[in-house]
């Protein structure tokens, strides 16, 4: 195994992003490895998508790739000694209809790769409710926004946009029943003792 590439997909997707900056390739980090990055690993991923900017061959990647151990197997890149697998889906970077992403840094110790937003990767799995309807990207886009500041009034914009106010209102609908149950548990955890005298 590659010295140092081990441990969780936060580990290994910030080493694939350094590998990439080292050999002067830029890539955002989507899909479900975003996902698990801002649920804390409530939602578990084996494939890191990045989507590259600009023109890379197929040399040049499997070079970058190739320096920390993963080799190419058809449309994406393995590594012996990991559950992950990594692929580059086609782009431009994208959610539903909108080409206008800004990605934002993601920093661990002196590695660094840029990932969607926690509003982006909430769109990111509500696109996928909205045209799948897959539950489990709704409850996944829940827990971001419980768990981050994201920017309600662009996805409600946004998902108008995708025809997707009825989805939204759903979305919105569970996000605060999940925000009432977290707020009940910590009402019980701090509430006073009765006295038995």
């Amino acid at each position: 195994m590659t010295p140092g590439l081990r441990g969780g997909l936060p580990s290994v997707a910030l080493r694939v992003g350094s590998a990439l900056d080292k050999h002067g390739i830029r890539g955002v980090l989507t899909g479900g490895a975003c996902a698990s990055l801002y649920t804390g690993g409530a939602y578990h991923s084996v494939d890191v998508d990045i989507i590259l900017s600009g023109a890379v061959s197929r040399l040049e990647l499997d070079a970058a790739m190739g320096s920390i151990g993963f080799e190419r197997r058809r449309d994406r890149y393995v590594h012996p000694g990991l559950p992950y697998f990594v692929e580059f889906p086609r782009g431009p970077l994208a959610i539903g209809a909108d080409h206008q992403i800004r990605p934002v840094t993601f920093r661990r110790g002196s590695s660094r790769m840029l990932v969607l937003s926690a509003t982006d990767a909430c769109r990111d799995r509500l696109a996928a409710f909205y045209h799948w309807k897959d539950r489990q990207s709704l409850a996944v886009a829940v827990r971001i926004a419980a768990r981050h500041r994201v920017r309600m009034s662009l996805i409600q914009r946004w998902s108008a946009g995708e025809a997707a106010q009825d989805e939204f209102e759903a979305f919105r609908l569970e996000l605060g029943r999940l925000r009432a149950r977290r707020a009940h548990r910590r009402g019980r955890r701090v509430a006073p003792r009765r006295s038995t005298s």
